[in-house]
């Protein structure tokens, strides 16, 4: 037998017949490196890849067949490494059933191969950037872990992340290096960790405030990551964590649940392995869409099978786009373990990849992708392969890192901190100057000043002038306040603290309070000039009610009794009476019932029916009906029944014309139980109108009825219906049929055949639906509008949902002219908007009475560089802008442009994950918490449970805040000049030479313990107006939002008034004390005597000074500014006596006795601080006198108890602009423009919206011609 086998040209572990000879396997396919030949058995399957020999080269080289070995291989003849790898179906007969080999060696080539049987080059040519998949297979690559993190920290980039943010402040550098030079023996006035201490306790503060904030986030974070998911794993199922899943593992995911990744949806409980998804999370469209499985993977649904599956999947590599995935998976589900056990072994030689080439690639696209963040709806289950985790996933990819945001106050504050810098440096440059000509000056007069004496690091005063600079800035270097920093993160800790306490702000029915995430922007909730929000979640419940009906000229529905269903028993009796409209109601209600896509499913537990809609119009329609005993109940491939009255009626469904929001309008033709033919349409008033027949009977009353619904901003639809005859249903079937099979435009055939048939209608009805809004949010749109804070509402939701929320949140308003932007290319857009510019006119750039409407598409365009600034200029110009159909990313884009081109404070709020990305960019970002959907409250700076709380957030604690913020930052620059100042008057009479006025440590403590209390009282528990007053006053806010309070020129008004009062204190000082005090035991005053005396009148003063600038007393007002003065008198009496316990300040040694004993001192008390405080008393009294602000106003009004009403002045001075915008539209109106006011125009359609997924997965034809609720379906495992 060996004789037989040419030597070296086949393995050991080739085939053999009983014989012994070698076989010719039909089943082996065989690729060169010059020729591919293909032969392939049904049993088999057989994989080779091209170009293999490279891999095979270094092990086959040695084989290579010599002439001795092989006669048929001459000299040179070409050589081909040949590299086979089969694998046989165990399940194939026993005559077929093969080992599995790999020959790995050199075969000649006398000849090439024939022509016929080579096939073409393999369509599978993986891309090295693509990602390999492989089911059920553990990954040899890693990939992203599933864990998401929104926090800002984590273990190892904390410290030098803080360090960083920390030392972006001009303040803490500028310590830093005053720490450090304080560390030069000599240098220092004030001791050498004077300034080192205190920076520590502020970075610590600091830290410690830092990782309190983080850890709230990373508990956020992993409420997400530790959520549990079916996982199939080595044949079995287990709960893993959301942070444990991996790629390549296949899920399980039951309704209701959130996608835990990026998934390929294999199966589901549906038929042909359909699903629905809500995608509000993710862009903000409240219909539900239609996902469909490959039908390679449709028939698994069962854990065997999961476990037999075997394949591969390549898809691009992750990406942000939401709407768009390209893939292939190839399936071999029943390869035996002998194909798993050779596998093994042949990763060793090549890819496992190219295992799978002979396979057929079965396409994957955006219909078979499931994205994390979006919801499994009214599907009881699905298995998906999860393909993108983590920071990958495309919701990820789409938000932000957690950016490190300062607010404004705090950029202005360093900025004035430099300023203040500057001016010290000036202060060491005069007084070291100064210096240097006063000992050249007085060197022989004050010989025994020693200047000629060298040290140890030379002749500090005379020759080191630098010496002598670092010393004055060193002494100068509090005219910084070192206290602020940790004052102010004090202070904002505890503001936040009052905002998650504040009960008003608290949702009973989630048990939700609002969340201060960080506090380091509460100050900014008060300046918000621009507010973009979402809409579905954040505005909306996501619910819709049937509110109301318009039947044969009547409405139903006005009773407001029922909020959860429509409740009108006048439709039932007026259809089981005689009424002249009953039949008219019986065709009505039978179009809600019959005229839709929605599947009804029965609960076995309740024997309740559920109804399973992509469009949440649709099932609230359903629902409807079903109150009014119309109940839907089976649907079939064929045929639908409804149970009418109790009597169930069948019918059948022969077409349905699909809604587009192109059509406005959706048909369903059926055969009625009598055996006629209808057509049952539903739709835009414009487009049914457009359509009527002759006959035009309630016509008039309808369109009455639909301006009222639509004024109130409800959803509106027409009923319609018309009779078609025999012959010319079935003439036009056949016209349907070849319009949808044809190849070409069959979309534009489609409607133009449905032309044909949607015509000669009678006219039923109309419908109002509900989009329940959040409780109290138009409420709080008209306060905070009244506020002067400019609201965009950026959805994903289509443009007539967007506009009808508009108006029923009181965004919009029918006296509110309307420019509609909707264009489909770059340059209609730019067109558009150079044209609606050149409209407004002298207006533009004002507040004009007049709403945005533009949707993504045009948005897309608008954004553009040579758009950009036209845009913006119309936007700036509305008094409102609905952005629809947005992107994630459009939003942040759009918060960004405003952020960036205006001098003026942007709130970003929503509850999804698509609205991450305008959350970060925003100035300050508000989550809405409380759902199942917390990527949006996770990433945000504040979280609240309502739309309507965002109204005390910002008018109360924003307010509040900002100005609680300011007065501590200008106090504490105020105190500390007024102090430090004194230092440089004193150089007037010591030469220059850089010795200080106060002892060390009282100077120390001055910022620690004798002033500390003002600025936090101050800070913490001052307002200027009540919580009420506020909430009912929004024209209030505007005082803090133009950010009068803290502004360059406030900021040197203060620093001012800081100079006078330290010229005041010190100067009068000195000259009460100006004959000197003898006392009785021979001693008189020295400079330390002198230094309390002005200390203690410092301190009076300012003390004072904070009483002044405080509006709310309080008894802890009361106690910070009085205990702050008596501290310091039990301080002086107490160091005064502990020098021989302490062992240091011997010089203050019975200084009480001398301060406190002399007259001078209490003369002094009661008219040196008040000498330097009447110029702030008189000015106050001026300014409530006669240059009166709305707040002081108000606060007179509140101290009074009386009623407090102010006329907002924006609302003043929209009145004229809008008179002047309406005349203008009118005449824009004549010219074909589309600005459109409130009255209705030829196009336009009466609230009219209906959402309903477009050209989905599958079309809703053979999605409802999918189902028979007849069957049960598949209960997984």
């Amino acid at each position: 037998m060996d004789e037989q086998r040419p030597p070296s040209i086949v393995s050991e572990d080739m085939f053999y017949s009983d014989d012994g000879s070698v076989m010719e396997d039909p089943s082996v396919s065989v690729f060169t490196e010059e020729n591919k030949i293909d032969f392939r058995a049904e049993s088999a399957l057989v994989a080779v890849q091209p170009g293999l020999a490279a891999a095979l080269n270094e092990e086959s080289s040695s084989k290579r067949p010599s002439q001795e070995q092989h006669p048929a291989v001459e000299k040179n003849a070409p050589m081909a490494p040949v590299a086979v790898e089969v694998a046989i179906e165990m399940d194939a007969p026993d005559s077929m059933k093969r080992l599995v080999g790999v020959t790995s060696d050199y075969q000649p080539l006398s000849e090439p191969p024939p022509e016929e049987p080579a096939i073409p080059e393999s369509p599978y040519s993986p891309s090295p950037h693509n990602r390999l998949i492989f089911i059920n297979k553990t990954e040899s690559q890693k990939f992203c872990s599933n864990e998401i993190s929104t926090a800002k920290y984590n273990l190892f980039t904390f410290l030098p992340k803080f360090l960083f943010e920390q030392f972006r402040k001009y303040a803490n550098i500028f310590f830093l290096f005053i720490a450090l030079m304080q560390q030069i023996p000599n240098v220092s006035p004030t001791g050498r960790y004077t300034t080192a201490v205190p920076l520590m306790l502020i970075l610590s503060v600091s830290a410690i405030k830092e990782i309190i904030e983080d850890i709230k986030r990373h508990r956020a974070d992993g409420n997400v990551n530790n959520r549990l998911v079916a996982v199939h794993r080595n044949g079995k199922w287990m709960d893993v964590r959301w942070k444990d899943v991996l790629v390549g593992d296949i899920v399980k995911v039951d309704d209701g649940a959130y996608f835990p990744a990026d998934l390929i949806l294999l199966s589901s409980s549906e038929p042909q392995a359909m699903c629905y998804i809500e995608t509000s999370n993710l862009d903000g469209e409240t219909n539900l869409k239609l996902r469909q499985g490959s039908p390679a993977t449709s028939s698994i649904v069962t854990g065997e099978k999961l476990t037999e599956l075997r394949g591969m999947v390549e898809c691009e590599p992750p990406n942000r786009f939401l709407y768009e995935f390209v893939g292939n998976i190839r399936i071999g589900s029943n390869i035996s373990a002998k194909r798993d056990a050779f596998e093994s072994k042949f990763m060793k030689k090549i890819s496992l990849s190219l295992a799978w080439q002979h396979l057929d690639a079965v396409p994957l696209g955006p219909d078979q992708i499931l994205l994390r963040g979006a919801c499994l709806k009214n599907t009881s289950w699905i298995y998906g392969l999860v393909i993108y985790t983590g920071h990958q996933s495309k919701l990820m990819l789409n938000s932000t890192t957690t950016p490190l945001k300062r607010s404004n106050v705090e950029k202005m504050t360093n900025k004035q901190i430099l300023l203040l810098f500057l001016l010290l440096v000036l202060l060491s440059l005069v007084c070291a100057v100064a210096n240097h000509i006063w000992v050249l000056s007085n060197e022989d007069a004050h010989w025994y000043l020693f200047f000629h004496v060298k040290w140890e690091y030379g002749d500090l005063v005379r020759t080191n002038f630098g010496y002598n600079l670092l010393t004055f800035i060193i002494l100068y270097n509090n005219l910084i306040p070192i206290s602020l920093q940790v004052t102010l993160e004090m202070v904002k800790f505890v503001q936040a603290i009052f905002i998650n306490w504040d009960q008003d702000m608290y949702y009973e029915r989630t048990k939700t309070h609002a969340n201060a995430r960080t506090s380091n922007l509460n100050e900014e909730l008060g300046q918000i000039k621009f507010l973009f929000s979402d809409k579905t979640g954040t505005l909306t419940q996501n619910i819709m009610r049937f509110s109301k009906c318009s039947i044969a000229g009547i409405i139903y529905g006005n009773n407001e009794e029922s909020k959860e269903k429509f409740n009108d028993d006048r439709v039932l009796k007026n259809l089981q009476s005689e009424h002249e409209t009953a039949p008219i109601i019986s065709d009505f209600l039978m179009l809600l019932a019959v005229c839709h896509t929605v599947v009804p499913q029965i609960d076995e537990n309740t024997g309740e029916i559920h109804y399973l809609a992509s469009s949440p119009d649709e099932a609230a329609l359903v629902k409807a009906a079903k109150e009014m005993k119309h109940v839907f109940t089976t649907r079939t491939p064929d045929y639908v029944v409804v149970d009418m009255l109790g009597q169930p009626a069948k019918y059948l469904i022969l077409n349905v014309l699909e809604f587009t929001s192109k059509r406005k309008r959706m048909s369903v033709i059926v055969r009625t139980p009598d055996n006629r033919i209808l057509l049952l349409c539903k739709g835009a008033d414009n487009v049914i109108y457009e359509r009527l027949g002759s006959d035009k009977t309630y016509t008039e009353e309808t369109l009455s009825h639909l301006e009222q619904f639509a004024s109130v901003g409800l959803r509106t639809l027409c009923l319609a219906k018309t009779e078609i005859s025999e012959e010319f249903y079935k003439e036009w079937s056949n016209t349907f049929y070849k319009a949808s099979t044809a190849i070409q435009d069959r979309e534009q055939k489609l409607e133009e055949v449905a032309e044909l048939i949607e015509k000669d209608l009678q006219l039923l009805g109309a419908t109002a639906i509900e989009d329940r809004l959040q409780d109290g949010v138009p409420e709080t749109i008209d306060i905070l509008s009244k506020a002067d804070i400019k609201i965009w509402v950026l959805t994903g939701d289509k443009q007539e949902t967007a506009i009808n929320i508009g108006y029923s949140c009181k965004l919009l308003n029918h006296s509110m002219d309307l420019v509609i932007i909707n264009e489909n290319s770059l340059d209609t857009t730019r067109d558009a908007l150079v044209r609606h510019k050149a409209q407004f006119g002298e207006m533009l750039g004002k507040e004009n009475y007049v709403g945005l409407i533009i949707d993504g598409q045009s948005l897309k365009y608008a954004l553009t560089c040579d758009c950009k600034q036209d845009f913006l200029d119309i936007a700036l110009s509305c008094r409102a802008v609905i952005c629809c159909r947005v992107s994630p990313l459009q939003k942040a884009e759009l918060v960004e442009l405003v952020k960036v081109s205006q001098n003026a404070i942007t709130l970003a709020i929503g509850d999804g994950a698509n609205d991450v990305g305008m959350i970060q960019a925003a100035h300050v970002g508000v989550g809405i918490s409380g759902e199942e959907g917390l990527q949006a409250a996770c990433a945000s700076d504040y979280s609240i449970a309502q739309f309507r709380f965002l109204q005390k957030l910002l008018l109360v604690h924003g307010a509040w805040s900002y100005s609680r913020v300011c007065k501590l930052i200008l106090y504490c620059f105020y105190k500390n000049i007024c102090l430090y100042v004194i230092q440089f008057w004193f150089q007037l009479s010591n030469g220059y030479s850089g010795q200080i006025l106060f002892e060390r440590w009282t100077l120390g403590l001055y910022n620690v313990i004798f002033t500390a209390a003002p600025p936090i009282a101050m800070g913490l528990f001052d307002r200027f107006c009540s919580a009420e007053t506020m909430m009912k006053n929004p024209i209030l806010y505007k005082d803090s939002q133009t950010g009068n309070l803290f502004n360059v020129v406030t900021f040197w008004v203060w620093i001012t008034n800081a100079i006078f009062h330290a010229i005041v204190l010190f100067w009068m000082t000195v000259a009460t004390l100006r004959y000197d005090v003898a006392f009785p035991d021979g001693k008189v005053g020295d400079y330390l005597f002198l230094g309390n005396f002005v200390y203690t009148y410092v301190v009076i003063t300012v003390s004072f000074k904070a009483g002044l600038e405080i509006v709310a007393w309080t008894w802890l007002t009361h106690l910070a500014i009085w205990g702050s003065i008596v501290c310091w008198f039990m301080f002086l009496v107490v160091y005064s006596h502990v020098y021989e316990l302490i062992g240091f300040s011997a010089e203050m040694t019975g200084m009480d006795r001398y301060v406190l004993s002399c007259s001078l001192f209490w003369f002094g008390l009661l008219l040196i601080p008040f000498t330097a405080l009447l110029r702030d008393i008189v000015w106050k009294v001026i300014r409530r006198e006669f240059f009166k602000t709305h707040r002081q106003s108000v606060q007179e009004l509140e101290k009074a108890h009386k009623e407090i009403k102010i006329e907002s002045t924006l609302r003043k001075k929209l009145r004229p602009i809008s008179e002047r915008a309406r005349l203008l539209s009118r005449n824009l109106m004549n010219l074909g423009d589309r600005i459109v006011g409130g009255r209705r125009t030829q196009t336009s359609a009466y609230g009219f919206a209906f959402s309903q997924e477009e050209h989905g997965a599958v079309n809703q034809a053979e999605y409802i011609r999918a189902y028979d609720t007849r069957q049960a379906k598949p209960q997984g495992f």
